[in-house]
Parts: C-alpha cells; sequence; structure tokens
C-alpha cells in the first residue's frame, strides 16, 4: 500500500500571513518581501522558484527563525516563531528542523560520520549513540563505506549526500533546502531528489527547498513562483507528475 499524499495532509506545516522584511531605513529603505501568505502543506515537497533577487532565501531564512520579519506572522508546525525568545528557539530549530545547503558547509577536519551526528552533539546526545545514528543515516544514502574518510575525500555528489544525511539524522519535522541540487550533475541531483522522496517525505513532515534548478521541479507538490517580494504563483503538481511521486514512497 502506498500512502497518497493527498489524503493524509493535515494543518500547514508553514503559515505565513501578511509577511513583510524590509532592509535599510529612511532613504534607503528596501522592501524584499511584500505581505506574502502563504500555507505550505505537511507530507509534501514544496518549491519556492524564481529570478535572483526574488526574495526566496529572505523568506526561507525568515521560516527557519534565522531572520526576523518586519511585519506579519510564522507559523511553524503550529508554533509562532514569534513568541519564542532566543534560547526557545535554538531548542526548537534543533529539534525540528534540518538544513541541507548548496555549499554543503561540512566541516573539513571531521569525518563523515561525526559532521553527520553534529545535530545529535549539539542536542545533546549521548556521543556513542550519535555516533551510531550517524552511521546508520548514512548507510541509509548509500555511504555505508565512507564513513570514516574526511570530506575532501568525497565526490561533490557523496558530500551533498552526507549534508542530506546530517539534515535528517535527528528526524526533522521540517527540512529546509537552499538550492541544494544546483551544483550537482543531473544523475545525481535526481538521485538527491529522490533520497529526500523517500526518506523525508513523510505524513507529519515537509520538505522546503529553494531552487533554480528546473530538472527537479517534477518532484514538488506544489511550486510556488516569487517575484520582486511576493507570491505571484502556486501550482500543483499534474497528476501524472504526483503519481510519479507517490511510486518514491515507501511501502506501507
Amino acid at each position: 500500500m502506498r500512502l497518497t499524499l493527498e489524503r493524509v495532509v493535515t494543518s500547514p506545516a508553514v503559515r505565513l500571513r501578511n509577511l513583510t522584511r524590509n532592509f535599510g531605513s529612511g532613504e534607503n529603505l528596501t522592501p524584499v518581501l511584500r505581505g506574502i501568505d502563504l500555507d505550505l502543506q505537511l507530507g509534501e515537497i514544496s518549491l519556492l522558484v524564481g529570478q535572483s533577487g526574488s526574495g526566496k532565501t529572505t523568506l526561507l531564512s525568515i521560516i527557519a527563525g534565522l531572520l526576523e520579519p518586519t511585519s506579519g506572522t510564522v507559523e511553524v508546525l503550529g508554533h509562532s516563531l514569534s513568541e519564542m525568545s532566543a534560547p526557545k528557539q535554538i531548542r526548537f530549530r534543533r529539534a525540528n528542523l534540518g538544513f541541507a545547503f548548496q555549499q554543503f558547509n561540512l566541516l573539513p577536519a571531521l569525518t563523515t560520520t561525526e559532521n553527520v551526528a553534529v545535530p545529535l552533539l549539539a542536542a545533546g546526545v549521548p556521543r556513542k549513540f550519535a555516533f551510531k545514528q550517524a552511521a546508520d543515516m548514512l548507510f541509509r544514502v548509500g555511504l555505508g563505506t565512507k564513513l570514516d574518510v574526511l570530506p575532501r575525500q568525497l565526490s561533490g555528489g557523496q558530500q551533498q549526500r552526507v549534508a542530506f544525511a546530517r539534515a535528517l539524522v535527528h528526524d526533522p519535522r521540517l527540512i529546509i533546502c537552499d538550492e541544494p541540487t544546483s551544483a550537482l550533475d543531473a544523475a545525481t541531483g535526481q538521485n538527491v531528489m529522490e533520497l529526500l522522496a523517500t526518506i523525508a517525505v513523510r505524513p507529519d513532515r515537509a520538505v522546503i527547498i529553494v531552487t533554480h534548478d528546473d530538472r527537479i521541479f517534477r518532484f514538488g507538490q506544489v511550486i510556488h513562483t516569487m517575484d520582486d517580494g511576493s507570491i505571484i504563483d502556486s501550482q500543483r503538481a499534474a497528476p501524472r507528475l504526483q503519481a510519479e511521486f507517490e511510486t518514491l514512497q515507501p511501502a506501507n
């Protein structure tokens, strides 16, 4: 039995209302986000697309709690970020969010296992247990023979898989990816997206991806297009593409 995403979606993973963000002040004030209303659903991969400077990364940073909005409300997994203290936001991110970025951000002096274990160690998980979980996740992403190597000994695609393993190791409910495939060849990018679809997407989880890479558009259940700080279009996947995505889901 396959999971049918449309039937399991409940409340939004992310809810934004009248969201704005300005930089500078006075004559130098620059509006970057202009009154965004947006729901991103659990159980889905949502893509944010648009030209450079359209506000995608700023929006992603606000959802992640790394940047405060100028006005509006941000709810992530049912929690209002504006009502959290800074320490509580940090604890919330550690427990619930996973991050994967274009540049991988692996620590060069640490092995793959040590890199993947970082979120667990930061959350206070005992070292032995954190390393076991990290190794298990590396096996799941196809790097079980690379547990003790350094990042410089890996290909770009392998480093990206380590980055995804690190993003997923603490079982986050919201996975946030900023241009995760733009530096990868077509085959590796396809493999990375299939990995997200099979491991990261569950009825109680969501994936948000900022991307310019139209090769991965077919993996998005919803594609939101941004321009000049606004959402100008939102399109759900065509039925054929939705059915193709569901074939990537694990059997129940």
